[in-house]
């Protein structure tokens, strides 16, 4: 090589570097304004409340699933899941609302909760049986 295509290798590199210097002052700077951002108390308590009603939204699921409330109910609520329930459930939860029914609807969540309590424990542990390959 010569000394001129050398020269200009160098610069290249240089200039090269230099762009890589200011990529990564840039997203330091960046990354310094999402931690503050990130810092503030509404969005602290905006990420809990995201996490909290994705835990939520998880073990809802879950008891959706067949087999997810021990197998009791799992026939009647096989093929549903917490997206297409939750129309249905906020219109019955306004309905609800609107006509003060509140102490009736929570007593009436209480008797229902006993009795899948009690079919739970008069059926007993669901017992699966293991496929073999």
């Amino acid at each position: 090589m010569t000394k001129e295509t050398e020269a200009a290798a160098l610069k290249a590199e240089k200039q090269r570097l230099i762009r890589e210097g200011e990529l990564y002052r840039i997203k330091v700077v960046h990354s310094k304004a999402l931690l503050g951002n990130a810092l503030h108390p509404d969005a602290l308590f905006h990420g809990a409340v995201d996490h909290a009603v994705g835990m939520a939204r998880a073990r809802i699921g879950g008891l959706l699933q067949p087999g997810g409330l021990g197998g009791a109910l799992s026939g009647a609520v096989s093929g549903f899941s917490i997206k297409s329930l939750l129309p249905y459930a906020m219109t019955v939860g306004s309905f609800v609302v609107r006509r003060r029914l509140i102490k009736p609807a929570i007593g009436v969540a209480l008797v229902l909760g006993v009795g899948v309590a009690w079919l739970m424990r008069r059926k007993g542990p669901v017992e699966y049986e293991e496929e073999t390959l």
